[in-house]
């Protein structure tokens, strides 16, 4: 006669079905799981996954006409469901891989071998159009959406893109002719640009002919862009190099930069729209940068800075045929401050200033921004600094009745081209020291003597260790 199980008995049936279970599922991923390339060495890539493949296993085609929007987005797909596995690995071959935008995944790597160019696409119809990001209330070239940058992700935590030197070309022109002629609907494109996510790494890449902005990460934490070749026409609008946009602990070294705008702009959002968003940047590393740019900054801090600025270290940084060293670029309805910023050991060649601070910067994305607020610039050092063939010292403009405080410029030697300004120090509304500097400051930066050194702190970063 039939008799109902006993606990033990019950309890023993529940782990074999749960065993079970977890054999299936396992034999499931199993039986999706891409071909690994035994041939590739992926700790070249930083990091080691499980599970790799190439672009060709997709159906790409690397002749540089067929598009691969549709090759790179099946991979992505088929690769995320080992995430929880170790990871994966895409690998992009020797070749011209034409696509459209695509979205990564977490636990990834984006491989592209030295010989390797993924080409945007300059179809529109292959670049889907999303909400503006909500620290700037609107595009930056035209009111509303934006379009998708080529290399996008969102929400995702360890991913890397990188490769053996292998180039992501934007394919500009066509962008910037459609800037200059006002025929823009939606904001250009970034070449990369990584949202809400964590562990990013950017990596042993060239990046040409951007759009607009070339590496783009914002509200995110723990990034880190290393040995990243970036090159646009120096008059190519708004091609910016790299811009952390309100990101926490991020390191940015190794990397040279041609652009046709500012080498590094640091951001954290646009007027009433990032004061409300109220996320800043800070805990960021430069280090060991190389910039030129004509007409910008090798790095600029702000104008969109609405959300904060602070706790910035630069260091090693060589900048070459550049119109200024480091810029603080703000305006009544910024809001927030730029404050704690340490520059040290800069090396310049050919520039029109050295420093430059300016208080009224920069146009607003409605009538709606608060005109009485104000900006808070505090405590900016630099040290170290060598220069030759300058136009003009620097260019300090604070905001009337509201001035830049805690300026320190200490050991700086400055030679100037042979048609120099007269004025080489046009100081406003500023405060702060000097010391053993060459050409002698204005009267706003009290002269200590040689013996003052600016701060620059010695403790190391998290990021650092990352």
């Amino acid at each position: 006669m039939w008799r109902t199980p006993g606990r033990k008995q019950a309890f023993g049936n529940i782990v074999l079905l749960g065993i079970l279970m977890v054999l299936i599922n396992t034999n499931d991923v199993a039986s999706r799981k891409v071909r690994v390339l035994d041939s590739f060495d992926d700790s070249a890539a930083g990091c080691s996954r499980k599970y790799s493949a190439s672009l060709a296993d997709f159906g790409g085609v690397g002749d540089g006409v067929t598009s691969n929007t549709k090759a790179f987005q099946a991979a992505i797909d088929n690769l995320s469901l080992y995430a929880s596995y170790g990871g994966s690995l895409l690998f992009v071959p020797p070749g011209k891989w034409l696509t459209g935008s695509f979205n990564l995944t977490s636990h990834f790597t984006l491989y592209l071998h030295k010989d390797a160019t993924i080409l945007a696409s300059q179809d529109e119809s292959e670049w889907a159009v999303i909400d503006p990001l909500p620290s700037y209330g609107r595009g930056r070239d035209a009111d509303g959406g934006r379009y998708i940058s080529l290399i996008f992700g969102t929400n995702l935590t360890d991913v890397v893109i990188t490769g053996d030197n292998g180039t992501v070309d934007g394919q500009g022109v066509t962008w910037w002719d459609k800037f200059h002629k006002g025929e823009l609907k939606y904001t250009r494109p970034y070449l990369i640009e990584i949202m809400y996510s964590q562990g990013v790494q950017i990596s042993n890449l060239t990046l040409m002919n951007s759009p607009s902005w070339n590496v783009h990460p914002v509200y995110s934490s723990n990034v880190v862009v290393q040995g990243i070749t970036i090159l646009a026409p120096v008059t190519s609008p708004n091609t910016d190099g790299i811009n952390p946009d309100s990101c926490t602990n991020t390191r940015i070294e190794d990397c040279y930069i041609v652009s046709g705008d500012d080498c590094i702009a640091v951001k954290s959002g646009w007027d009433e729209y990032g004061i409300k968003f109220g996320m800043p940047t800070k805990q960021l590393l430069i280090r060991r940068l190389t910039c030129i740019s004509p007409f910008s900054a090798v790095i600029a801090l702000g104008s969109e800075m609405s959300g904060g600025i602070e706790d910035v270290r630069a260091e090693y940084i060589t900048g070459i045929n550049s119109e200024s060293a480091v810029r603080i670029k703000t305006a009544m309805g910024r809001g927030n401050y730029v404050k704690d910023i340490y520059v040290r050991r800069m090396t310049m060649k050919t520039m029109k200033m050295v420093f430059w601070m300016a208080g009224n910067y920069g146009s607003h994305p409605d009538n709606d921004y608060d005109p009485n607020a104000i900006p808070v610039i505090q405590n900016i050092n630099f040290r170290d600094v060598v220069a030759e063939n300058v136009t003009m010292a620097a260019r300090l403009e604070g905001i009337p009745g509201h001035p830049f405080t805690g300026i320190c410029i200490s050991n700086a030697t400055i030679e100037l081209t042979k048609k120099p300004k007269k004025i080489q120090w046009n100081c406003t509304e500023i405060a702060g020291v000097s010391s053993d500097v060459t050409p002698k400051p204005c009267n706003l930066l009290k002269d200590l003597g040689s013996q003052n050194t600016c701060n620059f702190p010695e403790d190391d970063f998290p990021i650092v260790k990352f």
